[in-house]
């Protein structure tokens, strides 16, 4: 049996209509990001301009939103990439989610194109939609723009926008979400979807779950039991306490240990001066700058784990909420930038335009490498932030990403997979997470199928593929279930298949197979595929850039030498 309350809401912004209909039987099954390609393939012209009306932008839950899981209240935000140009889903914490879930919406789905210029502000509750217009909100950051949103709705709301990054359809932007605190951190960062809600005229959506209800649960007892056993697993796992203590910011010195920390624009895998941005010291800053600096910070309501953070400066000030790995990487480490500070300023700038700090530090070591910019200079890092931000010829091109940057400049050394920027993992020293990177249909993206914790020689090139595919396998079920990365631990390590459990239990589905995540991952990815079939992507897509191919990391002297055999064949047997 499914909830009979759930729908698929429509909006079409030509006509500023809503409408709600009953959810199609192959969706029913489906949430997140194995749902958004479902719909990718049932209803988009893969050929379509991503900024014209063929393109949809899709909110979805995942299946197991709605219910303070631990870490499982994250939103897919979807439709086709102006950055890769292919199929894509971001996900983020925050509020969204959740508030979709009680709203009993399966999914959001946003079609063709407004009739004027000018952008709105679209108002969602159980009594409709309403639509108003954002002229006071244009131009502004997404902190501002947020606290005036919450000032207008109040701050029960859920609110998902963009910043002027997005306005001006910079193929980096992202879809910010507010968190529990109130907060625009939570990014759907990757693959330029905020210039596709711009081009649909939508500054920001507004959920407002006022009257509405927990899903509907068909076992509630076998849903308490199951989700006591996960949360127990969760709070118990040895990982769980490390994020909780560092925060994603404990990679940087794991990856300086393999040589796969990115500087210098990925041509080095170490820092000499880790341990000044390393998760040990962001601890200590914010234990010992007090409050309102935190080590240990929730971005959805309920999680146990708390891998977020607020990092304040010695003023008592916010620099920024949350410093992640990520963004020390490509921020820091890759533009031979050592202070947390300065990492911490530009990515509050960064997330003000509301762009992908992935991204955005991806175009700043290629632009580093044309001489744009001092290597280590946060002066001359802000000095071309300021630029996207004035949006001039140069500031465009920085915001359109790493692989735009490098074409106008002439630099070979680009590192982007289908178009869009690497993570902070340098795939020649974990080539299992360069064959992620090369297959995986979303782009270069380490939440598709991190290997770093495998126990294999990184530097093998055969023992790879294996270990890929069950990360991109695994990772594309937890974001259909709405799972955050580091609810894995818990979800691996509980016995007798708590995802099953929890699913049979939520919806009354008696024949969830027992490798229940890999069956939505294969599904995923097979419509991931199709989609970027009929895209015209090839297998010539599926690789790393060739630089990487003959460039070796000096640290270990390893080039990327998968076979083309291995990437070509990884999803063999799941089409």
């Amino acid at each position: 049996m499914t909830d009979l309350k759930s729908q698929v809401w429509r909006i079409n912004v030509r006509t500023q209509t809503l409408t709600r209909e009953p959810i199609p039987a192959t969706w029913q099954r489906l949430g997140g990001r194995g749902l958004i390609a479902r719909i990718l393939v049932d209803e988009v012209d893969a050929k379509c301009d991503p900024l014209g009306a063929g393109n949809k932008l899709i909110f979805a839950p995942g299946l197991l939103v709605g219910h303070i899981l631990s870490s499982t209240d994250r939103i897919s935000i979807g439709g086709k990439s102006p950055l890769t140009g292919g199929v894509k889903e971001a996900n983020a914490g925050g509020r969204t989610g959740y508030h979709m879930a009680f709203m009993g919406i399966h999914a959001l789905v946003i079609e063709d194109l407004p009739k004027e210029d000018g952008y709105w502000v679209l108002h969602l509750s159980l009594n409709g939609a309403k639509w108003e217009r954002a002229d006071n909100l244009v131009g502004l950051g997404v902190y501002e723009t947020a606290k005036k949103l919450i000032e207008t709705y109040g701050d029960k709301v859920a609110i998902s926008l963009i910043g002027p990054g997005g306005e001006m359809k910079m193929k980096s932007a992202g879809i910010q979400n507010i968190d529990k605190d109130k907060i625009p951190s939570r990014i759907a960062a990757r693959g330029g979807l905020g210039a596709v809600m711009a081009s649909k005229g939508l500054k920001a959506i507004v959920f407002d779950h006022a009257g509405g209800a927990k899903p509907f649960i068909a076992d509630v007892e076998a849903f308490k039991a199951a989700q006591k056993d996960y949360t127990k697993v969760v709070m118990d796992h040895p990982q769980s306490v490390t994020y909780r203590d560092y925060g994603t910011a404990a990679m940087a010195q794991m990856t300086q240990r393999f040589a796969a920390l990115p500087a210098h624009n990925f041509s080095r895998g170490t820092f000499d001066n880790v341990e000044k941005i390393s998760g040990e010291t962001l601890r200590e800053f914010t234990l010992t700058r007090g409050k309102p600096s935190d080590p240990s910070h929730a971005c959805m309501a309920g999680c146990t784990i708390k891998c977020s953070n607020v990092f304040g400066g010695e003023d008592g000030k916010i620099i920024v909420s949350p410093l992640e790995y990520e963004t020390i990487g490509l921020m820091g480490t890759n533009l031979d930038i050592d202070s947390l500070n300065a990492i911490g300023r530009m990515n509050w700038e960064v997330n003000d335009l509301g762009l992908d700090s992935i991204e955005v530090g991806g175009a700043l070591g290629v632009a580093a490498e044309a001489g744009l910019m001092k290597w280590g200079s946060e002066e001359d890092a802000m000095k071309l932030i300021a630029e996207i931000r004035n949006g001039t010829e140069l500031g465009r091109i920085l915001g359109d990403g790493a692989v735009t940057v490098g074409k106008k400049y002439n630099i070979e050394r680009v590192p982007a997979v289908k178009g869009q920027a690497m993570s902070a993992y340098e795939p020649r020293s974990i080539k299992g997470t360069g064959v992620t990177y090369a297959t995986t249909p979303q782009g270069a993206d380490h939440t598709c199928g991190l290997t770093i914790r495998a126990q294999v020689n990184h530097l093998d090139p055969t023992q790879q593929k294996e270990i890929s595919l069950n990360g991109q396998l695994n990772m594309a079920g937890y974001d259909t279930i709405g799972a955050c990365i580091f609810a894995g631990f818990g979800y691996a390590a509980t016995p007798d298949g708590v995802v099953k459990r929890l699913l049979k239990a939520r919806y009354g589905w008696d024949d969830v197979p027992d490798n229940i995540l890999q069956a939505l991952g294969k599904e995923t990815i097979k419509l991931e595929r199709e989609f970027n079939k009929r895209a015209g992507f090839t297998a010539k897509d599926d690789r790393l850039p060739e630089w990487m191919t003959r460039e070796p990391i000096p640290e270990n002297g390893s080039v990327f030498d998968v076979s083309e055999e291995t990437l070509d064949t990884i999803f063999d047997g799941i089409e």
